[in-house]
C-alpha cells in the first residue's frame, strides 16, 4: 500500500495557518501604546505633568496633556475626548485626583488600551466622586478648600503648602499656588455615566501620605473594585511632582 500523502493545496493551508499563529504573539506585542493622553485634576493645569512628560517621550511614547476648564464632567470629558479623537493610537489615558472621574467615562474611547489612575478617585456608573469618599473620614485638606461668590473652589495658599504638596520645595509648592485651576463645587457630584475600566485594563498608583485624596479609598477602590495592577508611593497628592520617576514607570509599564 502506498504511502498517504497530504494533497498539495491542503499542505500550503497547514503552513500558511501555523505561520500564522506563530506570528500572532509577534503581532500583539505589535499593539503597544503609541500615545500618552494625561488629563490633569482639580485645582492644576497640564502642567502639573512637566515632569513626567520628558520621561516618556524619552521612552519612545508621544505625549498629549489635556487643558480641562474644570467646569463639569460633562465639560472635561468632551476635552479629553478631543484629544483622543486626534492622538495615534493605541493611548493609555492618564488621570490624576479628579482626572479619574473624567477618564473612567472617557476611556471607553476606542483607542484607549490601557487606564492609569493616579492619586485618583474612581466612580463606577452611576457614581460621583463625592460617592467615592462616602464613609471615610473627611481628608485633613478639605478645611483650605476656598469658595468665590460664583462657586469656583481653590485651595489657600496654606493649604497647598500644607496638605495638597508638603513633600516638594517651597519654590515648587509657590508654583503649584500660583498655577492653580478653579474647580467647580458642583463638578464632584456629578455621576459618570459608564465606568471603563470595567473593560479596560487598569493601572492604579496609589499616593500613601495623601492628605487630599483619602489614601484607604484609593486602596480599597483599587483592589475591591477595580482589581487593577497596583502600586503604592510615599507621596502627597501630587505624586506625579514628587515622584515623577515612579509614575512615569508606571504609565510605561501600562503602555507595555
Amino acid at each position: 500500500m502506498k504511502p498517504y500523502r497530504t494533497p498539495l493545496a491542503q499542505r500550503l493551508a497547514i503552513t500558511a495557518s501555523l505561520a500564522l499563529s506563530l506570528a500572532a504573539p509577534a503581532a500583539m506585542a505589535q499593539t503597544a501604546a503609541k500615545t500618552v493622553v494625561l488629563v490633569h485634576g482639580a485645582f492644576a493645569d497640564g502642567s502639573s505633568w512637566h515632569k513626567v512628560i520628558p520621561l516618556l517621550e524619552k521612552a519612545g511614547l508621544q505625549v498629549v496633556a489635556v487643558q480641562n476648564k474644570l467646569e463639569s464632567l460633562e465639560g472635561d470629558v468632551a476635552f479629553t475626548n478631543r484629544a483622543l479623537d486626534l492622538a495615534e493610537g493605541p493611548v493609555v489615558l492618564v488621570g490624576h485626583s479628579w482626572g479619574g472621574v473624567v477618564i473612567t467615562e472617557a476611556g471607553v474611547h476606542e483607542k484607549v488600551k490601557s487606564l492609569v489612575y493616579v492619586a485618583s478617585y474612581t466612580p463606577d456608573a452611576g457614581q460621583s466622586l463625592v460617592d467615592t469618599v462616602k464613609g471615610y473620614p473627611d481628608s485633613p485638606g478639605r478645611a483650605s478648600f476656598m469658595a468665590d461668590s460664583k462657586g469656583y473652589l481653590k485651595l489657600s495658599d496654606e493649604g497647598i503648602f500644607k496638605y495638597f504638596a508638603p513633600d516638594l520645595p517651597r519654590e515648587e509648592q509657590v508654583v503649584v499656588a500660583a498655577t492653580q485651576g478653579a474647580y467647580n463645587r458642583t463638578a464632584p457630584a456629578q455621576p459618570v455615566t459608564k465606568a471603563a475600566w470595567r473593560k479596560v485594563p487598569s493601572f492604579v498608583l496609589v499616593s500613601g501620605n495623601d492628605q487630599i485624596a483619602p489614601p484607604q479609598m484609593q486602596r480599597d477602590r483599587a483592589t475591591k473594585l477595580l482589581k487593577a495592577t497596583v502600586k503604592e508611593v510615599p507621596s502627597s497628592h501630587v505624586a506625579m511632582l514628587s515622584h515623577p520617576e515612579e509614575v512615569a514607570s508606571f504609565i510605561i509599564q501600562a503602555a507595555k
